[in-house]
């Protein structure tokens, strides 16, 4: 903000404060009222010019702020490498895709199989297998799941087609990427709460 921008902030602050103050005068309120009301508007119009005066760099923080959003939620490639920064919760969540379908995932080495929910399957056009379903032990118990294929899936740069999954409605909303994603890469391990995954 240049020194004309703020000057004329200041006047128009300026300007405010004797309009309030003119007002207050008019109603002949008694001076202790008068007085706390004049503190109020000082404070809000007060208030008003700083947040003015520093739109910029909360405009600017506002961006940094969403850019790290974002780089959470999507990762962030480094050469080959896509890194994950550890979400608030302590797990690692990313963005990708099914079928070109956008899908968030919980990414868990405990789990043997990535698996999705019905709701996911229907919306990326993953039909089961035919077959029995199958019983899974999970962190919440035992769930029957049927088994299906992924035409494409992509995390990142990453892409693999014809992928195995699980499919179930005990999963919630929530859909892993599991230990047959994983073993499918080159590399992956945490350094400084970041999961790196190597293609």
């Amino acid at each position: 903000m240049n020194e004309s921008e703020q000057g004329a902030e200041f006047l128009f602050l300026i300007g405010a404060l004797v309009l309030v103050g003119s007002a207050l005068l008019s109603r002949r309120l008694p001076l202790g009222k008068s007085f706390k009301l004049a503190m109020i508007w000082v404070l809000i119009f007060g208030g008003a010019f700083i947040l003015f005066s520093l739109k910029d760099p909360i405009i600017e923080l506002a961006h940094t702020v969403a850019n790290e959003r974002r780089a959470e939620s999507v990762g962030v490639q480094v050469g080959d490498a896509l890194e994950i920064k550890q979400s608030l919760d302590g797990h690692y969540w990313v963005d990708g895709t099914l079928n070109d379908k956008p899908v968030r995932f919980l990414v868990d080495s405990g789990a043997t199989t990535t698996s999705i929910s019905g709701a996911t399957a229907r919306r990326a056009g993953i039909k089961p297998d035919t077959g029995f379903p199958v019983v899974v032990q999970t962190a919440n118990g035992t769930v029957a799941v049927e088994r299906g294929r992924v035409g494409r899936l992509k995390v990142g740069q990453i892409v693999r087609t014809n992928f195995p999954v699980h499919i179930s409605d005990g999963f919630g909303e929530t859909n892993v990427l599991g230990m047959n994603f994983l073993s499918s890469l080159s590399g992956w391990g945490v350094e400084r709460n970041r999961l790196i995954l190597k293609p």
